[in-house]
C-alpha cells in the first residue's frame, strides 16, 4: 500500500500534491501576509510553516498509508507541548500555532468526499477572522505609563477631558484612559496610571 501511495501516477498522489499548494499559498498568506506583518517576529515563520506542511502530509497520509489516529494525535500534542514550553510564546503565537494545524488538517480532506467550495469557503473564513482580529487588535493595542502628577485640581471628575489633554500633552502621547492610584496631600503630586495607544 505504500508503494502505490508515492507513484506519481497515482490519483491519490496527485490530489494531495494540488492540495498541498493550495495548503501552501493559505499558510504563506495566514504566516507571512498577517501574522509576520502585524508581530513582526521572523523567529517564528520557520517553525509556522514546517510545523504546517509537516502536518499536512501526516493528516494526507493517515488513510492512504496504515497510521493508527491516536499516534498522529500524540505527534501532535507532543510537539505541540514541546513548543509551547518555551518563555517567549504568547498566548497570540500559540492561537497561531493552533490555526496552523487546524488549516493543515482541513486542507489535508479529500476534495471529493469535502467539496472544494467549502475548503476554500473555510479557508477565506479563518484568514478574514485572522486578519480582522490583527486589526481589532491593532486599533486598540495600548500601553500603561505610571506617572507623578501636581495639577491635583484636574482629579476632579467634572474636569475629565481637561486631564486627559494635559495629560497627552505632558507625555506625548494619546491618552485614552487615567487612573488615580494615590494622592499625597502632603507633597502635592497623585500617581497617576496613564492609559497610551501605541
Amino acid at each position: 500500500m505504500t508503494d502505490k501511495f508515492y507513484d506519481l501516477t497515482n490519483p491519490n498522489f496527485v490530489g494531495i500534491m494540488w492540495r498541498f499548494a493550495v495548503d501552501l499559498v493559505v499558510l504563506f498568506v495566514l504566516i507571512r501576509l498577517i501574522y509576520f506583518t502585524y508581530s513582526k517576529k521572523e523567529k517564528f515563520l520557520f517553525s509556522f510553516f514546517l510545523m504546517g506542511i509537516m502536518t499536512f502530509f501526516i493528516s494526507s497520509m493517515l488513510k492512504s498509508v496504515f497510521i493508527e489516529m491516536g499516534m498522529a494525535v500524540g505527534l501532535f500534542a507532543v510537539l505541540g507541548i514541546l513548543r509551547l514550553r518555551t518563555r517567549n510564546f504568547s498566548v497570540k503565537d500559540m492561537a497561531y500555532t493552533f490555526a496552523v494545524l487546524g488549516v493543515s488538517v482541513i486542507n489535508s480532506l479529500k476534495f471529493l468526499k469535502f467539496p472544494l467550495l467549502g475548503v476554500f469557503i473555510i479557508n477565506i473564513i479563518i484568514l478574514i477572522s485572522a486578519y480582522l482580529l490583527e486589526r481589532f487588535i491593532m486599533n486598540y493595542k495600548s500601553e500603561t505609563l505610571s506617572i507623578l502628577y501636581e495639577k491635583l485640581d484636574l482629579l476632579r471628575t467634572d474636569k475629565k477631558q481637561k486631564l486627559l489633554r494635559d495629560v497627552s500633552e505632558l507625555t506625548g502621547r494619546e491618552v485614552v484612559r487615567v487612573k488615580v492610584r494615590r494622592i499625597d496631600y502632603k507633597r502635592k503630586v497623585a500617581l497617576l496610571d496613564v492609559c497610551c495607544k501605541d
